[in-house]
């Protein structure tokens, strides 16, 4: 540990050794000095690894082979390399000659990804009139499609004008031909008329 004064304070406070590794990121000199983040505290490494047997896969995805943990150690430790534990419920648990920081680089770019894509999924509304034409009624379509691909659920609202209240069958005429469209890509309610309105929901049918 380097210690360093702190003026403010006027007492000592201790200060991790720290050492570039990788692109930029900064690596630790023991495991203990990544406590705190969410991959690391979960992941064992070099001596921390103790098992009579592992599967080994090499810093290029090749398989080395099962050997002790020991000669594991022994030999990311010769390449220059941490030896990271993959799986350890595994039979037997597989670790990986890899530098530590490139670990921890490549699993953060992997959590941000899933994040972004188990994004909460948002209710969209599509608003049109029943003498819509076909040019745009297509626009209108190519959107929803834009929102089930996107993971979002659609409202779609087709809106009575004036007299078109006395022809309740255009709107629902209107509103079967949308599902009809979009028939193999997505998931309808049924149609509810309230006051002016008739409304239905979609939803993006499962892989």
């Amino acid at each position: 540990m380097m210690v360093k004064r702190s003026m403010a304070m006027g007492r000592l406070a201790k200060i991790p050794l720290r050492t570039p590794c990788f692109s930029g990121i900064v690596c630790y000199n023991n495991r203990e000095q990544w406590k705190g983040s969410a991959i690391s505290d979960r992941v064992r490494i070099n001596q921390d690894i103790r098992y009579p047997e592992v599967r080994v896969i090499g810093a290029d995805g090749s398989q080395l082979g099962i050997m002790s943990s020991r000669d594991a150690y022994m030999m990311a430790r010769d390449q220059g390399e941490d030896l990271v534990e993959i799986s350890a419920n595994a039979k037997p648990p597989v670790v990986k000659i890899i530098n530590y920081g490139k670990f921890q680089y490549q699993k953060m770019k992997e959590l941000s990804k899933a994040r972004k894509n188990a994004k909460s999924s948002e209710l969209k509304q599509i608003r049109l009139g029943l003498r819509i034409g076909d040019n745009d009624l297509n626009i209108k379509i190519n959107k929803i499609r834009e929102f089930l691909a996107d993971g979002d659920q659609v409202k779609v609202t087709l809106l009575f004008k004036g007299r078109e209240m006395a022809h309740k069958e255009v709107g629902m005429a209107l509103a079967e031909r949308i599902i009809g469209i979009l028939a193999d890509e997505a998931t309808a309610d049924k149609p509810t008329q309230a006051g002016r309105n008739l409304s239905f929901g979609l939803r993006r049918k499962s892989k």
